[in-house]
């Protein structure tokens, strides 16, 4: 009868060690090298945009460069600008600090609805501004993208719901260069007035008061602004 050549058992425990060891110092090197990506990734998209004269107003953790005014509630969460009714049905607006003359802003931004918003610039004062609208208006009908001017009501209407993403992101495009004021909503202008009324100002978000908007809640991802020579 041959005789069994066997392996000890803790060679064996040991071998198996090893190879778990292994296993989990290769999986830990695999996710730190994808969070090395994603950081370089962001860092890229920082480079480029800075490159092409984008800075951004919103940094994405907190308010700094941000003051609100009156009651409405405004937090980050997420990575998101979040603006809502204050305590009974409270407005109020966010402002930045500094003021801006000519420039183009990019906003990314979601609605919860029904909603009356807006993106203020060049704003004075509750009477000396102007606002890019985020609403649903019924007389006269217009729609988000809208030009509004406190006391004298929409230099230029978006008449077409088709083009407002309702319950997704959508890209607002604000161009302000001497009297020239221009909108576009997801790539379509919506509006395009000549204005001398405001020349600089503050750049800020609106949220209106009213019971019939006590579920709006504004949402911005992304606001990036690209200052023009005059």
């Amino acid at each position: 009868m041959k005789s069994i050549q066997r392996t000890p058992l803790g060679k064996s425990l040991t071998m198996a060690v090893l190879v778990m060891t292994a296993i989990m110092l290769t999986a830990g090197a695999a996710v730190a090298a994808d969070d090395d990506a994603v950081k370089e990734a962001k860092g890229d998209k920082q480079k480029d945009r800075e490159k092409r004269g984008w800075t951004p107003l919103f940094n994405g953790k907190d308010l700094t460069g941000w003051k609100p005014e009156g009651n409405a509630v405004w937090k980050v969460e997420d990575g998101l600008l979040i603006g809502v009714q204050g305590p009974g049905g409270a407005a109020g607006d966010l402002f930045t600090e500094k003021d801006y003359d000519d420039f183009r802003l990019k906003v990314t931004f979601k609605m919860e609805w029904p909603a009356n918003s807006g993106v203020w610039f060049r704003y004075q004062g509750p009477d000396k501004a102007y606002q890019a609208d985020i609403l649903e208006y019924k007389n006269p009908e217009c729609y988000t993208g809208t030009l509004y001017c406190p006391g004298r009501m929409f230099l230029a209407m978006n008449t077409d719901p088709a083009l407002v993403k309702r319950d997704d992101w959508n890209t607002m495009i604000i161009l302000a260069k001497g009297d020239r004021l221009r909108i576009k909503l997801n790539g379509t202008e919506v509006a395009d007035v000549r204005d001398d009324a405001m020349r600089t100002g503050r750049i800020g978000f609106q949220i209106h008061a009213g019971d019939e908007f006590k579920n709006m809640k504004l949402m911005v991802r992304e606001m990036l602004i690209q200052p023009l020579k005059p």
